[in-house]
This record gives C-alpha cells, sequence and structure tokens, in this order.
C-alpha cells in the first residue's frame, strides 16, 4: 500500500501523499523554514499526530544537530533545504523502500512493491525470508532487485538530487527515562513500580480518540485494556471512547477462555462503564481461510497471513466502531518475562555453579528437565546451527522431523540455496537473533515475533488505524532489559514483574493464571479444512520461480503432515511461509503501481 512517494522529476524532488490516508489523519504533513514532511503514522503521541511531525521537521531539519529518535509507529520523508531524509523508528511496524542505481535514489515509497519490477526478482531475499519469520524486516533486501528497506531505527539522507550519502542507525529518545533504582538489585517492587509507570506512559501515547483494545482474557491483553480505562477515566487520557473487542469461541479448545474473558470485560468496565464490549462470533473461523487474498495481496510475502481471518474480524469490528487506534496485548511474553538466556550469561561468565542452581529453579517451575533448559538456554545459543544439524540427524524419517529454525527445509532445493545465499542468510539470522549475548538480542527478537503487523498496514487505509504493541515500546523494553534476574526470576509465576505492577487492578482468576489456551485448534482447523487446497495451490502454481525454488511434491507432503498433526511449531512456521511465499507469487502481476490519488506536499502546501 502506497502512503506517500517520493520522486525527482528534471532533478528536482516531487513528494506526494495519498489524500485519503491525510483526511484519515493516518497521514501528516508539516512545512517550516526548515523544509517538508511527511509522516505516515505518529511521532510522540497517536492523539496529536501533527503536532508530532512538526516536532520531527524542528528536530532533524537542523544539519548541525543529530538528535535522537522520538518514540512513535511511524516512517517519515524530510525535505530540507540541502538534503532528503528518510526515517523510521526502531519498532519499524510503518514499511519504507528506496529504488537505488549507481549510488542515486531515484523514488521512495511505502511500497516495495510499487517500486519494482515483477520480472527482476531478488533471489536472494527469498533465502533470508525462508530462514525464519523474523528474517524479513530487519534486512536490507526486499523481493524486487533494486529496492531496498529502510531499516528500524535508520536515518538515511539524500542529496536534494538523490544521491545517496548515508545510512545511519540513531539511538532512541525515550518519552521518559526509567527511575534509577535505589540498590544495586531492585526488589520486585521497585521494579514492579518501574514497568507500571513504563507500560502506563506506552499506553498513553498510543491512544487515540475512540481506541480499541483487543481483549483475550489473558494477563497481557487485559491489563493493557485495563490501563487505558483508568487513563480514560483518569482524565490522564483525554476525551475519548474505549472498544473492548475480542473474538468469542462457544465451542473447541479456546471455549475454555471464555470465562477469563467474561471476567476480563467486567472488571474493564467496572473502572470505565462507558467501555463498549465487542463480542465477535469466530465459532467458524479457521487458519488459511482466504489465504489467497490474504497471502497474495500483501506488499512483500507475509509469513502470518494463515492467522490472518481472525485478527481480519477483529479489526473490522473495532473499525465499524470508529476507533483510531488499536491496542494489542502482543509482545509481553519475551518483554516482561523473566529472561532465560541470562543462563547463557552465567555460562560464559564462568558461573557454571549458579547457572545449574537457576537451571533447576527454572526447570521445577516450568515443569521442563534440567537438560532441556540447558540445552535451550545455553548450549543451542552458543552453537545454534550445529545443535540444529544434530537435532535433524537423530530426527529424521519424515519431512518435517528435525526441522529447526535454521535448517534448510527440504522442499527448498539444495541449488537454489547454494547459488543464492541461504547459508549465509541462516548465519546471519541466528547472529540476530542469538549474538554473542542472547539475553540483550532477545529483546531485538521479540520486535519482529509479535504480531501480524503487515496485516494490519495492509487493511490501515480501509480500517483507519494501525495496530499498536504497548509492551514492545522502547521505555517498556529498556525498562525489562536493564532488571537482574534475581528480580525479574520467580520460580513458578511466569511474569512476576508485570503481575506485581497490576496486581491492584488485575482480578484474581486472571492475576494468577499461568497456563492460556494457544490457537492450536483455529490451526487444526484449518489444514483440517484447507489442506487439500492449499496443496492444490502447490500442484498448480504456475510462477517460473516456484518451480526452480521449491521441490513441489515435497511441500506438498510437509502440509499432509502438518494435516495430520506432525511436526512442531518451527516446522509449521517453514511450511506456513513457504505456502505465504507460493500464493504471493502467484499473485504478482504487471499492474502493481501507485494505487489512490495522491496529493502534491510542498513548503506552500
Amino acid at each position: 500500500m502506497e502512503a506517500l512517494r517520493l520522486e525527482w522529476t528534471d532533478g528536482a524532488p516531487m513528494l506526494r501523499a495519498t489524500e485519503a490516508m491525510v483526511r484519515q489523519g493516518l497521514v501528516s504533513t508539516a512545512t517550516s523554514q526548515a523544509g517538508t514532511a511527511v509522516v505516515v503514522g505518529w511521532v510522540g503521541s497517536a492523539r496529536d499526530r501533527a503536532a508530532g511531525a512538526r516536532r520531527l521537521l524542528a528536530d532533524f531539519g537542523r544539519r548541525e544537530t543529530a538528535p535522537p529518535l522520538p518514540a512513535g509507529d511511524y516512517a517519515a520523508v524530510l525535505m530540507c533545504r540541502d538534503r532528503v531524509l528518510l526515517i523510521r523508528d526502531a519498532q519499524a511496524r510503518i514499511p519504507l523502500f528506496f529504488r537505488e542505481a549507481g549510488g542515486r535514489v531515484n523514488a521512495v515509497s511505502t511500497s516495495a512493491r510499487c517500486l519494482g519490477n515483477v520480472t527482476e526478482l531478488e533471489r536472494r531475499y527469498f533465502c533470508r525470508y525462508l530462514t525464519g519469520n523474523m528474517a524479513q524486516p530487519h534486512g536490507d533486501l526486499t523481493p524486487f532487485a533494486g529496492v531496498h528497506r529502510v531499516l528500524g531505527g535508520e536515518v538515511v539522507e539524500l542529496s536534494n538530487s538523490g544521491r545517496l550519502r548515508g545510512r545511519v542507525s540513531r539511538s532512541v529518545r525515550r518519552a521518559q527515562e526509567p527511575p534509577v533504582p535505589t540498590t544495586d538489585v531492585p526488589s520486585l517492587g521497585e521494579a514492579a513500580q518501574q514497568l507500571r509507570r513504563a507500560l502506563e506512559n506506552a499506553v498513553g501515547r498510543r491512544m487515540g480518540t475512540t481506541t480499541a483494545c483487543h481483549v483475550s482474557g489473558g494477563t497481557d491483553s487485559t491489563s493493557v485494556a485495563l490501563l487505558t480505562a483508568r487513563l480514560l477515566t483518569g482524565g490522564r487520557g483525554g476525551p475519548g471512547g474505549l472498544v473492548l473487542v475480542a473474538g468469542g469461541f462457544s465451542r473447541g479448545e479456546l471455549a475454555a477462555e471464555q470465562p477469563y474473558l467474561d471476567i476480563a470485560m467486567e472488571e474493564i468496565r467496572r473502572h470505565d462503564p462507558a467501555a463498549r464490549p465487542v463480542i465477535v462470533d469466530a465459532d467458524d473461523v479457521a487458519d488459511f481461510d482466504d489465504f489467497q487474498h490474504h497471502a497474495g495481496d500483501a506488499d512483500e510475502p507475509f509469513a502470518h497471513a494463515f492467522r490472518a481471518p481472525l485478527w481480519t474480524r477483529l479489526h473490522a469490528a473495532a473499525a465499524e466502531r470508529g476507533c483510531d487506534a488499536l491496542l494489542t496485548g502482543c509482545g509481553a511474553d519475551p518483554i516482561v518475562d523473566a529472561n532465560p538466556f541470562h543462563l547463557h550469561q552465567l555460562a560464559r561468565t564462568g558461573q557454571l555453579r549458579k547457572m545449574t542452581e537457576q537451571a533447576r529453579a527454572l526447570a521445577a517451575g516450568s515443569e521442563r528437565g534440567v537438560r532441556d533448559i540447558v540445552n535451550a538456554y545455553v548450549v543451542k545459543p552458543g552453537l545454534p546451527l550445529a545443535s540444529e544439524r544434530i537435532t535433524a540427524l537423530f530426527r529424521s524419517g519424515t519431512v518435517l522431523s528435525g526441522l529447526g529454525t535454521y535448517n534448510r527445509p527440504r522442499w527448498l532445493r539444495s541449488g537454489f540455496a547454494r547459488a543464492h545465499g541461504y547459508r549465509e542468510a541462516r548465519i546471519a539470522e541466528s547472529r540476530f537473533v542469538l549474538a554473542r549475548r542472547p539475553e540483550q538480542s532477545l529483546y531485538d527478537a521479540a520486535n519482529y515475533l509479535s504480531a501480524p503487523d503487515l496485516l494490519s498496514w495492509n487493511r490501515a487505509r480501509q480500517d483507519g488505524f494501525f495496530l499498536s504493541h504497548p509492551f514492545l515500546d522502547p521505555e517498556v523494553i529498556a525498562t525489562m532489559s536493564r532488571l537482574p534476574a534475581e528480580t525479574t526470576f520467580q520460580p513458578g509465576r511466569p511474569k512476576a514483574v508485570l503481575r506485581e505492577a497490576m496486581a491492584d487492578l488485575l482480578p484474581a482468576p486472571i492475576l494468577g493464571r499461568t497456563v492460556k489456551v494457544p490457537f492450536d485448534d483455529l490451526y487444526a482447523r484449518g489444514l483440517r479444512r484447507h489442506g487439500d487446497e492449499l496443496i492444490a495451490l502447490c500442484g498448480s502454481a504456475r510462477h517460473p520461480l516456484i518451480g526452480e525454488m521449491f521441490d513441489v511434491e515435497t511441500l506438498c507432503r510437509a502440509v499432509r503432515e502438518a494435516q495430520l498433526g506432525m511436526g512442531d511449531a518451527y516446522s509449521w512456521d517453514r511450511v506456513n511461509s513457504s505456502l505465504a511465499l507460493v500464493a504471493w507469487l502467484e499473485g504478482l502481476d504487471e499492474r502493481a503501481g501507485p494505487s489512490g490519488a495522491a496529493m502534491p506536499v510542498t513548503a506552500d502546501s
């Protein structure tokens, strides 16, 4: 989807924004003596997007300054007097791309598809994409040759004629610096106060005029909705309404979540009686419903397209109620839970006795074996690729057996993988996910595992909002990342800091629950319903790259195995990503181009 476009005509830059998205407030413009800015999304506060665009222009319009990036979900193009800047926030929810040749940029857009040529595809990108769900958004490559991604937290500087001058990653300015703990090892109560403050700030920044919260009955989404209700009724969120959106299931495994959902709704409405609950009937929904539409229409291959049917219904319900923001609890699991990779830190610093003691405590609290804990958080992070290869040797026999995060799927042709850098791609991905300090890399990687943001982006024009995740706010991540394991790790009590932080708001049944029903039932139902269609899609695919890249018969066998319940979450992710790629390639055509009426943005507009 194209929200803005920058091109050069006779050597002069021309910046345009999509009129419909400007009217909806999804795109903001600002002009001053420093230049002109177009911001997609919001800077600083979702409620005052125009002011955020002006501040961004004021901060970056002066060449002598190099300010940190402000908080927000945004992509921006700034046309200053002597340069052009392309900027994305560190969480990278809003896409931004540029087309470059010979060191000169000739076009910029929020749509890679609108910039690319569908007959000139970048094969290295597909190897990168197929290494895992996190590979796509934090890499420079795009599906189209010559089209590059502006990375999260990056500022790309161009001359006024489009000459590429440099790409710099900037630090992020937190809206409020977390307080310094009073002791070297803060108590659980002190840590909870810090997290509560950071999470309230994150929620407040994301609230719109009418805010929707996704509520599932779990600790995370209920916490976000309760904080939103408190901010609204306390006057700190400003005037506005609250809509509580949830999927309702009366049968199957997910029906067990209904009592918790009812409790959560009742408690939220106790704090904000005006909140409107909207329970979306989801009994008939299944993963992979209308899969070719969700996967084929995306700007890039969309690994989470299988889960789009449920999120689409929730988005539509929020849009029908006039919401201009939708908040979720996504991202809480890796961010606010105890960081298990601190075991790796203890091992590499020689604290083996302490590592063993904490591994035993973690195993007892999670009902896992000590050997499994040490293998997952000490051995595999140290030798991720070798560990996967050894595991695959002991679990051979089927297509999905032993297939982890980085191993080459058997349906990806070895010749294609060798020719286009699959080995280099999986090394790069493992270094991003784990690096030398896995306990820090966890927070970077968590940002790209959270939610179907490509769906949010693709639907933004019709819905009128972007999905937003308070738990992935830079302030929340910074607060949790500097807390020691001695504070965050409470055996048998996951997310101990969050539970302590929300103890005065969360109802007891939700505060005390440690197990939530996953969405496995939707996935199994979807494969039972659509497995044959997915196999037929692969078998009838006509795009030449599919046959060049995949052994289609082996991919079909993998789909059949997943349909029978074989494999695990890692191998199913690999199948889902490959199916989405097949559907996306089948949806490519020559009709890609600028979409929607565009208005020129100049200093006089």
